[in-house]
């Protein structure tokens, strides 16, 4: 797709002499959110692909990366962390624990809350994914400079905070 779009973009409200582009002015490959599910799509895909010859799911692995930097999340912290729906989570876990990867337990001051763990198998399940992930990772930031990718997840976090719902 063409670059036609160079005038200003981020046009603030407010302003009386900017007028609201429209997106046949921007383009899709000026339009942030398009690239960034673009880009997610792509890496959800490459990364489903990749796991099926561990025999595990991209949520499957997400859980288990979490879950392998932290002690102890509820289902709910997980779903939000691992970017689910908690129906789909709650699956989730139930084959994981079938499988032995993690352990829910309810807490003892609140038996409504239950905490999610990993096990050494579920450790040990995700660092044999974990060389897969990382080489689609370099992939994808090829070509790009260390500071270039720290400046990008400096704007990353920022848009995050701006649009997220959740304190995590």
């Amino acid at each position: 797709m063409e670059d036609r779009f160079s005038g200003k973009i981020l046009r603030r409200p407010g302003n009386p002499d900017l007028t609201l582009p429209t997106m046949g002015e921007i383009g899709l490959n000026q339009f942030a959110p398009y690239l960034m599910n673009r880009i997610a799509a792509r890496w959800n895909a490459n990364l489903a692909e990749e796991l099926k010859a561990h025999d595990i799911t991209t949520t499957k692995m997400r859980a288990l990366a979490i879950l392998s930097l932290t002690p102890s999340v509820t289902i709910n912290e997980l779903s939000v962390f691992a970017v689910t729906e908690q129906s789909t989570m709650s699956r989730t876990l139930d084959s994981l624990e079938e499988q032995g990867y993690i352990r829910r337990q309810s807490r003892p001051e609140d038996m409504r809350i239950r905490d999610v763990t990993i096990t050494e198998e579920g450790r040990e399940a995700f660092d044999k994914v974990w060389p897969t992930m990382y080489d689609l990772f370099l992939h994808m930031f090829d070509g790009v400079e260390e500071e270039e990718y720290r400046l990008f997840l400096s704007v990353l976090h920022r848009v995050l905070t701006n649009i997220r719902k959740h304190d995590i």
